[in-house]
């Protein structure tokens, strides 16, 4: 009993570094060689941008000379003219070039970092999906890659020619004055020092502030979500206030940030502005003493204030770094833990021949403090079509989790022909399972794509017949654009039961072996339920079937009836031969309302 599928290999998991500089540097080795050529590119430019001020000290110095023969002013400064043009022009080039080879390679890198790390995202529990905001792990997604990205180019750009300038600016104020290239070396090393230790002491409140959007970012695509709810409640301006509070907290933190980095930005400014004003007045007072030349006067001061200026906006980068880095540990701490249910090494594609389901010695809770199932055997027979009845919070839902491997049982297996579902790969136990949900979730795409989503490789024709089937075609045909009309956000667009006739349709085209339907037909009126269940009573033929209902009148009809009750099966068999026992069963039969199940207290059972 095979689905036909191909089974395409397991996709593999991105093996991401949980730390943010190994995470930085395991994307930074992909780009290696293009940051050595963005790197020689830099240097070229910073070196040309330097080496500037030494051709205008020599123009000046050469004027100087000329200055009794003014016809001879251009023969005077042939050579340090044309080594002022070619020095800008090469800055140009160089500069230009290296902005070309970013353009090339950032967003690259930024695709990797965010391909690789939805990549790790997808493979995360669904216990770790439903503990966090999909809002917030999207936002975080976004941050962290742009973060990785600026990171690099920050380095790259900002830190490397600062490093280069300062090296080639000493050595030629070295050879002008040396207490003047002492003087800007010795400020220049202790400037970024302080600036450096300043920003470090300003990343814990960067890291708060990144911290913060991301949960406002949360907040605001969870009420998005439930805005129908939030309008049908009357509780626009209760949503507002709720959010109020957490923009609240955002604005706090940012603020908390901010004035620390305006903090230290004054001080660098202030320690800038006396530097320039002394550097100035220094050079002076060398020249007044005939220990520098006018050449040499001119070259000095425009280093000395350009090595100021650079030194002083390489500052202001410590503190967009650490900022980057805040966000980066923000993703990484976030998104990039060890996941809980993961294949074994060796793990091998799921047979199936006859789709006997066993649940053996089971022991199973969502936290250890609170059991679900202690001790739980069960076992379904190949093809064999089974319900589950009970009240909410009895374990029917759980134990579709397990089947499903949403959860791992704490002991005991789950084995399906034989196999523990432990052992085999995710990929191929899901494509195997057909899973029917109580509230299907449909992509923002169209009606095709959706239904298509079970079997990409399925043709139009077969995707028509399951809508055919899933009494889903007369409608979809009534829509503006047919089968390639969006139904917006988790099928907004669509009722209730248009969706779930979608998900309907969707499970008759992947044809998996095994089926699962958690209360399929509950947002169906009884005239379209009616008018499904020969196609459902189809798609069960030659499969093993679970089916979760309140509707008892819907799994009366089924091979065997399981009754739950507090985590144990309490009764099992056919419809008959429960009603016939006289026993739990029984009264949930005749306490039905309209088919359904009425909550009671369980004690009665």
């Amino acid at each position: 009993m095979r689905s036909g599928q191909d089974f395409s290999k397991t996709p593999h998991t991105p093996m991401l570094p949980d730390e943010p500089i190994p995470f930085l540097l395991h994307f930074f080795r992909h780009y290696y060689g293009w940051c050595v050529l963005v790197i020689l590119l830099e240097i070229g430019a910073t070196a040309s941008g330097i080496l500037t001020p030494y051709a205008i000290g020599q123009i000046v110095g050469g004027v100087s000379d000329a200055l009794g023969d003014r016809e001879q002013i251009f023969q005077a400064v042939a050579f340090p003219l044309g080594l002022y043009i070619l020095l800008n022009l090469g800055e140009v080039i160089f500069s230009r070039a290296g902005t070309a080879c970013r353009i090339i390679v950032a967003p690259r890198l930024r695709a990797q970092v965010t391909n690789e790390l939805y990549g790790y995202l997808q493979q995360h529990s669904h216990r770790f999906l439903s503990n966090n905001f999909a809002g917030a792990l999207a936002s975080r997604i976004s941050e962290t890659s742009t973060a990785v990205n600026m990171t690099l180019w920050t380095l790259v750009l900002d830190f490397l020619p600062i490093a280069v300038a300062l090296s080639v600016s000493v050595v030629m104020l070295w050879q002008a004055s040396v207490p003047l290239s002492l003087f800007t070396l010795i400020w220049a090393l202790l400037f970024l020092s302080l600036s450096y230790f300043l920003a470090r002491r300003c990343r814990p409140l960067a890291h708060k502030a990144a911290e913060a959007r991301s949960v406002t970012v949360g907040k605001i695509v969870d009420a998005v979500t439930n805005l129908a709810s939030v309008r049908l409640f009357a509780r626009l301006g209760f949503e507002r206030d709720y959010l109020k509070d957490y923009l609240g907290n955002e604005i706090a933190a940012s603020r908390r940030w901010l004035w620390s980095n305006e903090k230290v930005l004054w001080l660098q400014f202030t320690l800038a502005m006396l530097l320039k004003i002394g550097t100035l007045l220094f050079a002076l007072w060398l020249w007044q003493h005939n220990q520098i030349t006018v050449a040499d006067f001119v070259m000095s001061v425009s280093l000395s204030l350009l090595i100021i200026g650079e030194v002083r906006n390489i500052s202001r980068r410590f503190i967009e770094l650490f900022e980057y880095i805040g966000n980066i540990t923000n993703g990484v701490y976030t998104i990039v833990r060890k996941h809980e249910i993961v294949d074994q090494p060796g793990a091998k594609p799921l047979q199936i021949t006859a789709g006997c389901i066993e649940l053996r010695g089971v022991h199973f809770g969502y936290s250890p403090d609170a059991p679900v199932f202690e001790d739980l055997n069960l076992r379904i027979e190949g093809g064999q079509r089974v319900g589950l009845v009970g009240y909410s919070g009895s374990g029917k839902s759980t134990l579709l989790n397990l089947i499903l491997r949403l959860y791992d049982p704490q002991q005991g297996s789950v084995l399906i022909d034989g196999q523990d579902i432990r052992k085999v790969t995710q990929q191929s136990l899901h494509q195997l399972i057909s899973l029917i949900p109580q509230d299907p979730g449909l992509f923002h795409r169209t009606l095709l794509e959706n239904i298509r989503y079970g079997r990409p490789d399925a043709t139009r024709e077969e995707i028509e017949l399951a809508a055919r089937s899933a009494d889903a075609h007369e409608f979809i045909e009534r829509m503006p654009n047919q089968y390639e009309s969006l139904v917006g956000e988790r099928g907004v667009k669509l009722s209730g039961g248009q969706r779930q006739r979608i998900s309907i349709a969707r499970v008759i085209v992947k044809n998996a072996p095994i089926l699962i339907m958690d209360e399929a037909t509950s947002s169906l009126d009884s005239v379209t339920e009616q008018a499904i269940q020969d196609s459902l009573a189809t798609l069960m033929q030659n499969k093993t079937v679970i089916v979760v209902a309140h509707r008892l009148s819907t799994i009366a009809h089924l091979d065997r009836i399981l009754v739950f009750s507090r985590g144990r099966i309490i009764e099992d068999g056919s419809h008959a031969q429960l009603l016939a026992a006289n026993g739990a069963y029984t009264q949930l039969w005749s306490r039905q309302a309209g088919g359904f199940l009425v909550e009671e207290m369980e004690q009665d059972d």
